[in-house]
């Protein structure tokens, strides 16, 4: 069965909280008791999504976590590869390929790359608007 991890699946649910939130900025704290996702797990993933580019931190008293830009412009393959890296069904497609046995007498992972490549751009036709119920679609 093919799944997220669960920090990417835990990033698309903090980044949906966060695109409801429409502009606010939110804390850690106010996302855990949305999504019942421990304090600590949330605040690490924000920090990791901003430092990714798909968040924006704003520090002090009334400081918290606010979209980098509007919810629509945000895909799904966006905040997975943001948490997991590149969108790849095997290890062979991935940095990691050496940790692959079969790597040397393998004559289908030239073929992988088609069918990554398809799951990823599947991933990216659905926009974070989508998933959080907000705002308006912006067209394909």
């Amino acid at each position: 069965m093919l799944r997220l991890s669960n920090f990417a699946d835990y990033g698309v649910v903090i980044m949906t909280a966060a695109a409801r939130a429409e502009g606010a900025l939110v804390a850690a704290s106010q996302v855990s008791g949305l999504t019942a996702i421990p304090v600590p797990t949330v605040a690490k993933l924000m920090n990791h999504l901003a430092r990714a580019g798909l968040l924006v931190s704003h520090r002090g008293v009334a400081g918290g976590f606010a979209l980098a830009r509007p919810a629509a412009e945000i895909s799904l393959a966006d905040i997975v590869e943001a948490i997991d890296g590149p969108i790849a069904l095997t290890h062979c497609c991935t940095d990691n390929r050496e940790s692959c046995e079969l790597l040397s007498h393998c004559a289908v992972r030239l073929h992988w790359e088609p069918v990554n490549r398809a799951v990823r751009d599947a991933l990216s036709k659905v926009s974070l608007a989508t998933l959080a119920g907000v705002g308006e679609e912006v067209p394909a």
